[in-house]
């Protein structure tokens, strides 16, 4: 139900709504049209740098600790808060706009990596790509419902009482946060917090954090196959998150409606459902590499289709490819890395992977922003997306799960015979 909860804010904020709206504000402070991608493409690279720096030091002080709901439900406490403040963005405030936004995806990512360190712990290894599969296709629903509820407000404001488009867009933000933070109760309340081993509570928090990071840096020689596949995660989801993050951004650019897209990212959701279940049972059959593969290359079609996207059409074809493969590669990411990872050390494994992931991101945004300026315009930025997805890919093949997964295991009994009996 948290996939449910907070999906709101990757679908209708950061996905649907807010880049053109942040598009509008820019260009209402008479800076130029070309400025306007590029601006938002920074401002997504800042947060993303942000949490990249902060993500494995709180997976590493989480597992010290033990508390990773505690941790959660901050992290989503700030992000719910700053997403109602959007409301009180005014219409040429775009600086104000980028502060909100980084803060707010400070919030949602930081409560994302405690919330994935739970996976290890309430699957089984036989049942772990099926769980998270099924965690995405409840956050495409999620996330759908409330994005098509948001469509139409801002397709048809009066219908609502609302009297035009600028507020049916920041009613939209407030429903983003309210809608967050009642979903994120059931997790909250009856998920039991993971067990964690006991550890030395008279050293500084702060300084046994770096220690543990130090050491997992130190360590994760050990792992060579998880290592590899973070490298790999680190250049496909590069090329996956630019395109997500810059969609609607770029297809305002090139003059497609906003309703239009809004559309678009509806149906995205709704066929992510299906499929994203569809991939869970493919890795029965193929494994997740083999299907995360499948999905890598759907991507790049769609990184080079998008080069020659002129219609909403196309904007539509797109999205359907999208909402196919996203979900499932997304969610046999998780899996997988969650396969090859200790679970005794979950929070701070995870806290590297979300960090990959948000370095994953600034390299796309940053050579979309810079590119957009340059050129004026957005096209050879987008197809240049398509080299990220392609480089992973060839990382990806040189995996060996099963290695990884027999490294994590031995790992495991190490630490349990490592353990000190407690004494009466």
């Amino acid at each position: 139900m948290y996939d449910w909860a907070n999906s709101a804010f990757a679908t209708t904020l950061m996905a649907a709504l807010f880049p053109p709206f942040y598009r509008s504000l820019v260009t209402s402070a008479g800076l130029p049209e070309g400025s306007a991608t590029a601006y938002w493409g920074y401002t997504a690279a800042i947060a993303l740098v942000v949490m990249a720096l902060a993500d494995p030091l709180l997976g590493a002080i989480a597992d010290v600790t033990g508390g990773k709901k505690r941790y959660a439900a901050f992290f989503a406490g700030l992000g719910i808060v700053v997403t109602a403040s959007f409301v009180f963005i005014g219409d040429d405030t775009w600086f104000l706009a980028s502060v909100l936004y980084v803060a707010a995806t400070i919030g949602f990512s930081g409560s994302i990596l405690f919330y994935d360190s739970f996976l290890p712990h309430v699957a089984t290894r036989g049942d772990i790509d099926q769980v998270s599969s099924r965690g995405y296709a409840l956050g495409y629903i999620g996330g759908g419902i409330l994005l098509l509820i948001n469509l139409l407000w801002v397709a048809r404001p009066t219908w609502f009482g609302m009297p035009d488009v600028p507020f049916a867009i920041r009613a939209s933000f407030l429903s983003v946060a309210i809608w967050w933070g009642l979903w994120a109760i059931p997790f909250f309340r009856r998920v039991p917090e993971p067990p964690h081993a006991p550890r030395d509570r008279d050293r500084a928090l702060l300084s046994e954090g770096f220690t543990r990071l130090a050491g997992t840096f130190h360590e994760i020689r050990r792992y060579r196959h998880l290592f590899l596949f973070l490298v790999a995660f680190w250049v496909y989801s590069d090329g996956i998150g630019t395109i997500i993050r810059m969609a609607t951004a770029y297809g305002d650019e090139i003059g497609i409606g906003l309703t239009d897209m809004m559309i678009a990212l509806v149906i995205t959701q709704f066929v992510g459902i299906p499929f994203t279940l569809a991939f869970g049972r493919l890795a029965r059959r193929l494994g997740a590499k083999r299907s995360i593969l499948l999905a890598l290359v759907v991507f790049a079609g769609v990184s080079t289709g998008a080069y020659f996207m002129r219609t909403a059409i196309h904007f539509y074809i797109l999205a359907i490819l999208v909402g196919m493969v996203q979900g499932g590669c997304a969610a046999l990411s998780r899996s997988l890395f969650g396969s090859m990872v200790p679970r005794d050390r979950s929070a701070e494994f995870f806290g590297f992977f979300s960090a990959s992931s948000k370095i994953a991101g600034v390299a796309g945004p940053l050579v979309f922003g810079v590119v957009s300026q340059v050129m004026g315009h957005s096209r050879l930025s987008i197809v240049s997306l398509a080299i990220f997805i392609i480089v992973g890919a060839a990382l990806l093949l040189r995996v060996d799960v099963d290695a990884g997964i027999r490294a994590a295991r031995e790992s495991e009994g190490r630490a349990t015979r490592e353990t000190p009996r407690p004494t009466a």
